[in-house]
């Protein structure tokens, strides 16, 4: 036995995602099941760890059918009326010859990338449990019974929990025994973990870790192996971009999607974000089809104080809409002040939520200016970036 198995929990019916009888697991994205991508994503993955699937009652020929041929793929393990009791099915499926962790991960996230399941695995080499997480970007409002809303909900301290969540094997099972035997039903083994006692560590999480709920979810991860498959034999094309603005009266900065504190405001007609400037330019270059003030000129009134991202948003779905893929974004700030680098990460995953890609496709880096010029004088701010683009040739676009 590896001493790591990824356990792939597979059991569910996925009503809301349509298909019929087909559970949305064995559905095609890029013509290939999603619980094959998911499967292969582990087996191929360099720490060679063993994986077991835990699937649904009757599922057994769909499971064959379309399982990958592969030593360390595991014998199936049947799972139960709820996910909490497949994954106790499949732990104790594992309990004869135990591995050291176990990597428990939803069948219908198929996009989980090499270093996400390494950060989680390096986050056990310290901890019990790692559960991957990203920062909370949307407005969260609390609404009482008849609709109405009762405030604004601060996400600074709350994540969208996410999978594979990691676990050293004999903490979890016993934690799971002891919800079984206690009746109770949570909706993650993060928590069940929390309610055992086990401290729960926190990595970093991946915009791209996308979990195929509804039919438009399954539809658009189609579009996007489909694509991808097409622009492999596609056009590249390489975008730059550049944005600088003043400083003025006020108390903050727009920056990579984030708003940061500062002494100074900045002087511009829209939020006045030069990392989205910059790279709405890259974007639009690569596609040549102008620049950001020829879809959003200054002089019209209704781009007045508006958020950048709406800006980086219509670039990135202006290549999605010629069915392209941003391949990567590489932006570069140069400022004395304020200073970016606790809040990279951040920026990268912003920048990635707002176009749809993964954050390693995403770079933010920071520089000063030495002091000299206008920037060095702190009157100011700028960004380069460079974008690269993926377009399919007319004869291929899906």
């Amino acid at each position: 036995m590896s001493d790591t198995t990824a356990l792939i929990v597979a059991g569910g019916r996925g009503v809301r995602a349509g298909g019929g009888d087909l559970p949305k697991q064995y559905r095609e994205i890029g013509g290939v099941p999603v619980i094959r991508l998911t499967l292969e994503r582990f087996l191929s993955h360099p720490r060679r760890m063993t994986v077991l699937a835990v699937i649904g009652a009757g599922d057994a020929d769909l499971f064959e059918a379309v399982a990958p041929r592969n030593e360390r793929l595991l014998p199936w393990v049947a799972g139960g009326a709820s996910r909490q009791e497949s994954v106790r099915n499949g732990l104790l499926g594992l309990a004869a010859d135990p591995p050291l962790r176990v990597l428990i991960h939803d069948a219908v996230r198929p996009f989980a990338s090499d270093d996400l399941i390494g950060r989680v695995l390096a986050g056990l080499d310290d901890a019990d449990a790692v559960l991957p997480a990203s920062p909370v970007t949307a407005t969260l409002k609390s609404v009482d019974p008849a609709g109405l809303v009762t405030g604004t909900v601060s996400r600074d301290a709350l994540r969208t929990a996410e999978t594979p969540q990691g676990f050293r094997f004999d903490a979890i099972l016993d934690a799971h025994d002891r919800a079984a035997g206690a009746g109770l039903d949570f909706t993650d083994d993060a928590a069940v973990a929390e309610w055992a006692g086990i401290p729960v560590r926190v990595a970093d999480g991946e915009s791209g870790n996308i979990k195929l709920t509804t039919a438009e979810e399954i539809a658009a991860a189609d579009r996007r192996l489909r694509a991808e498959a097409a622009l492999a034999r596609g056009d590249v094309r390489v975008g730059t971009g550049y944005d600088v603005h003043a400083f003025g009266p006020g108390d903050s900065v727009a920056l990579g999607g984030l708003v940061l504190p500062h002494s100074l405001g900045v002087s511009a007609h829209s939020d006045g974000d030069v990392a989205l400037h910059a790279l709405t330019d890259a974007v639009l270059g690569a596609l040549a089809e102008g620049d950001i003030g020829d879809h959003f000129p200054p002089s019209d009134p209704q781009w007045k104080d508006v958020s950048s991202d709406r800006f980086l948003a219509f670039a990135a779905g202006r290549v999605a809409a010629r069915g392209g893929v941003i391949a990567s974004l590489d932006v570069t700030i140069v400022t004395e002040a304020p200073r970016i680098s606790a809040h990279r990460l951040a920026m990268r995953q912003r920048i990635a939520a707002i176009c749809g890609i993964s954050v390693d496709r995403v770079a933010v880096k920071a520089t000063t200016n030495e002091r000299l010029g206008f920037i060095g004088r702190g009157e100011g701010l700028a960004a380069t970036a460079t974008a690269t683009i993926r377009l399919p040739f007319a004869g291929d676009r899906p």
